[in-house]
C-alpha cells in the first residue's frame, strides 16, 4: 500500500477499542452570509486514541472543534459523546486552549480544582484535592501547589493547564494548538510530556494544530481537512512505534509522511 492511499481504520490499534466520540453526516453552515463551514464530517474517536486534524486557516478546524465541544451547534449531522447527543458543554469534556488562561489571584491548586468548584461547589472541590496533587506529581509540578500563575514559567502554565483539563476525568481531551505559543524547545518537551500523561491515563484525545511535525509526533491518526466547504479529505494512519522520541524527526519515515500531506493540502502553509 503506497502512502497516498489512505489506510483503513483496522490497520490501526485503536481499532479494537471501543467508540468514545462519535460524529456523522455533520454540516455547518452560517445563514448570515451563507457560508458553508463544515460539510459531511465523518469522524470517530476510540479510547485511548490520539486524532489530530491539519489543514490551512479557514478549513473549519476549529468550527468542527468548537462544535465537538458543545460550544456552537452543528446545522446538521449527529455529535456524540459516550452514547449521548453533545448539545451544550460538559463535565465529560476537556478543553485546553492556546493560553493557560490561569486566573492570576489564585495558586496553581486552586486554578486546577476551580472547575469542580464553579459545577459542583466548594465542598466538591475540597474533595478534588487528592486528585489535584495527584495530577501535580504527574506533570511534574507537586512542589508549585500553592505558587501563583506569575511565578510559573509558559511550561509549567500550559501543565497546570493539562492538570485542569484532567480533574474532571473527562471522557475526551479536545486540545486547542496548546502549545503554540511556546518557544520550540518547549514545545518540543511538552509534547513528550502530553503523550506521556495521555498513555498513563489512557486518554482520548483530539488536537487541533497547524504543525505536521507536531500532528505527527503524537497522533495514531490524522485528518487532512481542506477548505471552500470544510470537509476531511484523507485519514493517515501513523504507523511510527510508541512510545515516540524527537530523534524519529530525523527518521525517512516521518520525513514520508509529513511530505505527503503536504502534497495533499498542495501549497498551503504550515509552520
Amino acid at each position: 500500500m503506497t502512502m497516498a492511499e489512505p489506510r483503513p481504520l483496522t490497520a490501526g490499534p485503536a481499532a479494537a477499542a471501543r467508540p468514545v466520540y462519535q460524529i456523522e453526516r455533520l454540516s455547518k453552515t452560517y445563514a448570515r452570509n451563507r457560508l458553508t463551514a463544515l460539510t459531511d464530517v465523518h469522524l470517530t474517536l476510540h479510547k485511548g486514541e490520539f486524532v489530530s486534524v491539519v489543514g490551512s486557516s479557514g478549513c473549519g478546524k476549529s468550527t468542527l472543534l468548537k462544535i465537538m465541544s458543545g460550544l456552537l451547534p452543528p446545522t446538521t449531522g449527529r455529535v456524540v459523546l459516550e452514547g449521548k447527543p453533545v448539545t451544550g458543554p460538559r463535565d465529560d469534556i476537556g478543553m485546553m486552549f492556546q493560553q493557560a488562561t490561569l486566573l492570576p489571584w489564585k495558586t496553581t491548586l486552586q486554578n486546577i480544582i476551580l472547575p469542580i468548584e464553579i459545577r459542583q461547589g466548594r465542598a466538591a472541590a475540597r474533595a478534588a484535592i487528592p486528585r489535584a496533587n495527584e495530577l501535580l506529581r504527574l506533570v511534574g509540578l507537586g512542589d508549585f501547589a500553592h505558587v501563583y500563575p506569575a511565578e510559573l514559567s509558559g511550561g509549567m502554565a500550559q501543565r497546570a493547564s493539562i492538570c485542569r483539563m484532567l480533574i474532571s476525568n473527562p471522557a475526551v481531551l479536545l486540545l486547542d494548538e496548546p502549545f503554540s505559543a511556546l518557544d520550540e524547545l518547549t514545545r518540543d518537551f511538552m509534547n513528550m510530556e502530553l503523550q506521556r500523561i495521555c498513555a498513563e491515563q489512557r486518554a482520548t484525545a483530539f488536537l487541533v494544530t497547524h504543525s505536521l511535525a507536531e500532528a505527527v509526533i503524537l497522533s495514531d491518526r490524522i485528518l487532512v481537512m481542506k477548505p471552500r466547504p470544510g470537509r476531511i479529505v484523507e485519514e493517515i494512519v501513523i504507523d511510527l512505534p510508541r512510545p515516540r522520541t524527537l530523534e524519529m524527526i530525523n527518521t525517512p519515515r516521518f520525513g514520508e509522511i509529513v511530505a505527503h500531506i503536504r502534497d495533499l493540502l498542495g501549497k498551503e502553509a504550515f509552520q
